[in-house]
């Protein structure tokens, strides 16, 4: 089990719903190389077009485990998990699961040796380079390769885009990459790569962070190396929450949580609210 930075549910409270190809390491069939984690909670709108961007014969071709994690879904997101992940991680406690909770849930089953952390609500731009550049990632991140971790760029979709989404986009990505080159650690949350001997050591996400937990793992894996960017790992992100809040409201929440979590080492957000 990943050692959390904060105490987590046992395993016990999880339910695993598991259809994978990849037995194990001595039953004679290959195990996955890469590890997509997919982390949901009331995703039925979105989850199926993420989850059919990684179809099976394409997963097969690059060696690929799709595993979903589902912090409580009350909807039809662990019907739709089941119809097409290998793995199905299901969040089973009466209180509400964290989203660092949901990605390190499927992080401890992941049996890849590149972790790729995705969004319910994200898809790759192009799927099949988005695995290839994948593969190349993994061939390229070995520990000692002085690599710790790649940030992957983000957009909105360019039927749903509007000029904010591309100026705001375009900013973004660029502030990613400036605070990497100074050595801070940044990486967006709707998709994080990384491997997973370094991601175990440095103990996974921190589970007590509502939000700025993928800024704060980037940080903390950045002590162990430099983060990386690829543009093959392009993905579309939902533009949903700017939608309903406009970029300023969410960039200043962002803003809240990045500080508090640099300084007190905590989220300032005590939950993340969903839009759906």
């Amino acid at each position: 089990m990943i050692q959390s930075t904060a105490p987590t549910a046992t395993l016990e409270a999880d339910v695993d719903h598991d259809r994978s190809p990849f037995e194990g390491e001595d039953s004679g069939i290959e195990m996955p190389m890469i590890s997509i984690v997919v982390p949901v909670l009331n995703e039925e709108r979105l989850l199926e077009r993420t989850l059919a961007a990684f179809g099976p014969d394409l997963r097969e071709r690059h060696g690929v485990e799709l595993i979903v994690s589902d912090g409580g879904s009350t909807d039809r997101s662990v019907e739709i998990a089941r119809r097409h992940a290998d793995l199905v991680v299901e969040h089973r406690e009466e209180r509400r699961q964290t989203i660092a909770e949901g990605r390190n849930r499927g992080g401890e089953r992941a049996r890849g040796e590149l972790l790729v952390f995705i969004n319910g609500d994200t898809i790759p731009v192009d799927p099949e380079r988005f695995l290839a550049a994948l593969v190349e990632v993994s061939k390229g991140i070995a520990v000692g390769s002085g690599v710790a971790a790649v940030a992957c760029p983000v957009e909105i979709e360019p039927a749903e885009r509007r000029t904010s989404d591309r100026l705001f986009h375009t900013f973004f990505n660029a502030y990613v990459r400036l605070l990497n080159r100074l050595g801070l650690g940044a990486g967006r949350g709707e998709c994080q790569v990384m491997p997973r001997e370094l991601f175990v050591r440095v103990g996974g996400y921190n589970d007590t962070m509502a939000a700025g937990e993928d800024f704060d793992l980037y940080n903390r894996l950045a002590q162990h190396g430099r983060i990386a960017h690829h543009q093959g790992l392009l993905v579309y992100e939902s533009p949903r929450r700017f939608r309903r809040y406009g970029y300023l409201r969410v960039l200043f929440q962002w803003t809240l949580n990045g500080i508090a979590v640099a300084v007190a080492g905590r989220s300032y957000s005590k939950e993340w609210e969903q839009v759906r």
